[in-house]
């Protein structure tokens, strides 16, 4: 017994004649459906170019526009066609122009020949289908569709609206289950022939054709009530994007194409020379026997609509640029944020970039310059210095510079004396690591010259910006990794958070930390910050510090240092 073939035409007729050669060569008699927005001529020319394949007929013609009961109508006609001509088929095979066998034709007949009983259409009922796009489902089988989805969208929407307004339901003819799937079927002359010649087919095409996109319920929900045996998928391989729209197969698809062992493909571009090329070829040029397995495949559509979907952490395009909440992070890496070291240390910085091998930056968002490593000025992707530039968008300059700079850990100095824009989009990036002395601002203060009264209202300034930016560290919304000391705290035992910090940040160390950063002489510090409470000025980030404290010798080596984990 042989395939029948059924083609649905609309366009790139070269292509669709080649095919049917193809699949007329192999003994495949086909009926060929051309959409009747064809102009004539061509329709004309493209049959009969065809005219000397005696098992090729053509039927008649319908407006198949998406979503609209004309592809149901047309695939009907062109079945009865195939069945009255060709009392041999046993298997009808729905394809369309665009479809591109990908295996040798003999093979499909086999498979089928071998499966004489067996429906293969794609058919699920609305609660188990996932893939249904534009808020649709069971509605597309209880509501009326008299309008164009694509040409008259307003009215459509605006009828949806109206039906769901007054409650209206349409009722679903006896016996029937609505079921979806894949237009593209494959189904026997036994249960074929009982769908169209059953004698409620008025009945079913009367409430079908007002149905949304009937060719993805018509026959899925009536081959359930005559079918002997449903194998539900197709034997097309067709995949969707995320908005619902068919992928195109270009010629850098081809091995993806054979990788799986699918009978026919679609939608293939016209000018995919080279998968045409490939594939009508004959059977030692072909793929190999095998089950048809588009699963195999599957895992780099789905990473291809998250890349669509989501885009790459860290990278912003001009052609997408997200919404907050639906952005795949903010940077593309991690890196590390020091509040207070390098107010506490002398030589902060390179003491890290030796200790760890990162790239260490003073503060990157001081109100003058950004201060890059090593005094630079431009860094990777052209990123300046300029506080104006960097001020337009911090979050963007941010972006860029841990992703131009990938594959090399980031470190940068921050306070309260810093454009404090960049606080929660930091805060909530998971790829940071933000390490805080509080109070630690109060040091080169308490290390300057100038006059007291000016002293005291700076201080103020700065510890309510340092108290607003502990309010969002400590926010429920914070996705950073947050460590905080109070400068009392800090002072009393230095080694053991450097230790962790340096273990987060740098390879892993053998020992503990044999070189430390030099703490600065803090001697009168006590006196100092008890002198701005005399003012009136209560600093209270910093610690508990008594009026005669005095910087211990030895804190830095009193205590042995231990890891974290």
């Amino acid at each position: 017994m042989s395939v029948g073939v059924v083609m649905l035409v609309h366009n790139a007729l070269g292509r669709a004649e080649q095919v049917a050669r193809h699949w007329s060569a192999a003994g495949c008699p086909l009926v060929i459906h051309a959409d009747a927005s064809v102009p004539p001529t061509a329709f004309k020319t493209f049959q009969k170019s065809l005219s000397d394949l005696p098992d090729v007929h053509f039927s008649k013609r319908y407006r198949c526009e998406w979503g609209t009961w004309g592809i149901v109508a047309a695939s009907q006609r062109s079945a009865e066609l195939m069945l009255d001509e060709f009392p041999e088929v046993r298997h009808v095979y729905l394809a369309s122009g665009s479809c591109l066998p990908l295996r040798p034709v003999q093979e499909l007949i086999d498979y089928l020949a071998a499966r004489p009983q067996t429906d293969f259409i794609e058919s699920a009922t609305t609660a188990d289908v996932p893939w249904t796009i534009g808020g649709l489902d069971a509605e597309r089988f209880t509501l009326r569709f008299p309008f164009s989805w694509r040409k008259r969208r307003y009215l459509f929407d605006r009828y949806v609206a109206f039906q769901r307004k007054i409650g209206m339901k349409r009722r679903i003819p006896g016996g029937l289950v609505p079921h979806m799937g894949s237009q593209w079927w494959c189904l026997t002359r036994q249960t074929l022939s009982a769908i169209l010649t059953d004698p409620k087919r008025a009945a079913h095409d009367r409430y079908f054709s007002k149905v949304w996109i009937p060719d993805e319920s018509y026959f899925q929900t009536l081959a359930r009530q005559y079918s002997r045996q449903i194998e539900s998928r197709s034997l097309t391989l067709s995949k969707f994007d995320y908005q619902g729209k068919p992928h195109i197969f270009y010629d850098d698809h081809l091995q993806l194409l054979r990788r799986s062992d699918c009978f026919v493909a679609r939608k293939i571009w016209p000018q995919a020379n080279r998968l045409y090329d490939a594939f009508l070829t004959d059977e030692a040029s072909a793929m190999k026997r095998a089950e048809p397995n588009p699963a195999k495949i599957d895992r780099i559509f789905s990473k291809a609509v998250e890349r669509r979907t989501r885009g790459r952490p860290g990278l912003y395009m001009q052609s997408r640029f997200p919404v907050e909440t639906r952005g795949n992070g903010l940077t593309s890496a991690k890196y590390s944020v020091f509040q207070g070291f390098s107010d506490l240390f002398d030589n902060f910085e390179p003491w890290l970039a030796r200790v760890t091998g990162a790239r260490v930056h003073g503060h990157l968002f001081a109100p003058d310059r950004a201060d890059f490593a090593e005094g630079a000025s431009v860094v990777n992707g052209a990123l300046c210095d300029s506080a104006a530039l960097r001020d337009y968008n911090p979050r963007a300059f941010l972006t860029s510079l841990i992703w131009n700079t990938r594959g090399e850990r980031q470190c940068f100095q921050f306070g309260p004396r810093d454009n404090q824009d960049i606080n929660w989009a930091i805060s909530k990036d998971p790829n940071a690591q933000i390490s805080v002395i509080l109070g630690a601002w109060a040091v080169p203060l308490f290390q300057s010259n100038a006059n007291f009264a000016d002293i005291r209202q700076e201080a103020a300034l700065l510890q309510q910006i340092e108290s607003k930016h502990l309010e969002i560290l400590r926010s429920t919304w914070v996705k950073a990794r947050v460590r905080i000391w109070s400068m009392a705290e800090f002072i009393e035992a230095p080694m053991e958070p450097l230790q962790t910090i340096i273990d987060e940040i740098g390879p892993q160390q053998q020992r503990g930390l044999s070189e430390v950063p030099q703490m600065v002489d803090l001697n009168g510090f006590g006196q100092f910050l008890q002198n701005l409470k005399n003012q009136g000025m209560h600093p209270y980030l910093m610690g508990n510090f008594p009026v005669g404290h005095d910087q211990p010798e030895a804190t830095t080596g009193a205590r042995k240092p231990y890891l974290v984990r």
